[in-house]
């Protein structure tokens, strides 16, 4: 167990060196830089060149980046182009709505996809089944920017039931309007509990089958010690294997709805850099964002690698 998780960590390093890397030649493609947004056009060329140099951008892009990643060792994010201050303050400012998102949403995903997909792998072609199969199957169907906007028409705009947007709210105000969390968590939610739900259905109807569990029943094993002893331990495998997969769909889908429902998270953050051209704030943020993805991708397959036997081959 302990040679896997080191195997992974070392994997997940060199993916996020070659991410650094990716991120900063990104954004150096980006038409103009910081020194350029931050004067308008009447500004001469030589204004231009000064704030270029006192932002340190008429440095060669192996230099910064050298001096960008020596800071990453010591936990140094970078500084600001538009502030002047860490890139950690900007991501300490964006992360609390960011984390109640996705802290809510695991929340509701994990227990509703782990309930449907039992539910309908024990009652495999019953109508529960064919429900749930074609609910989930038109939920993933539907992309999430546009279920946000249905939803947004619908509850909010239509019906007048929920807040549309985030707009002068912050994460602390959340324990005073819930209200806030429910169309941005389905949005994230619908997809990944159409994936899990279904992964936890096969695997439980495939481990119904086995040899095991059927002798299991034939020697009069009782129904409530099966299924929570040798059944969901083994039907779960695939679910776990899917929420590895998912964790890409969980950062993605907090950032799709920050943006349509104007939470003031790291992905607002993230624009603003982008418009900005905060180069540092920029790599900063989208290299916490993949941290975030590849632990949460690592969990999960140590979480597998723990449930799935395995036996080891005599010579």
């Amino acid at each position: 167990m302990r040679g896997y998780a080191l195997q992974r960590l070392a994997v997940g390093a060199v993916q996020l060196a070659l991410l650094a890397v990716l991120v900063f030649a990104l954004t150096s493609l980006l038409p103009g830089d910081a020194a350029d947004v931050r004067n308008n056009e009447d500004a001469t060329p030589e204004r231009v060149a000064a704030l270029r140099e006192q932002l340190g951008l008429d440095r060669p892009a192996l230099e910064r980046f050298t001096d960008w990643a020596q800071g990453l060792l010591t936990g140094d994010l970078g500084t600001s182009l538009v502030s002047g201050g860490p890139v950690l303050d900007v991501l300490a400012d964006s992360a609390g709505p960011t984390l109640v998102l996705a802290a809510v949403t695991l929340v509701v995903v994990v227990p509703l996809a782990v309930l449907l997909g039992i539910a309908s792998g024990l009652r495999e072609g019953g109508r529960l089944d064919r429900a749930v199969t074609s609910v989930t199957l038109a939920l993933n169907a539907v992309p999430d920017f546009l279920l946000a906007l249905l939803l947004v028409a619908g509850l909010s705009l239509r019906l007048g039931w929920l807040p549309a947007t985030w707009v002068g709210v912050g994460a602390a105000d959340l324990l005073v309007e819930p209200a806030l969390l429910v169309m941005p968590v389905t949005v994230v939610a619908a997809r990944m509990v159409c994936l899990l739900s279904r992964q936890v259905r096969a695997g439980m109807v495939t481990v119904l089958k086995a040899d095991y569990v059927v002798q299991a029943r034939r020697l009069g094993v009782p129904r409530r010690t099966l299924l929570l002893r040798h059944v969901l331990p083994n039907a779960a495998v695939p679910g776990v294997q899917e929420l590895a997969r998912v964790g890409d769909n969980l950062v993605g889908g907090v950032l799709v709805v920050e943006a349509v429902f104007a939470i003031p998270g790291v992905a607002t953050a993230l624009v603003r850099a982008v418009e900005a051209r905060d180069v540092p704030t920029v790599q900063g943020l989208a290299l916490v964002v993949a941290v975030a993805a590849l632990l949460f991708s690592l969990v999960a397959d140590l979480v597998c690698h723990r449930l799935v036997p395995r036996t080891e081959v005599l010579r």
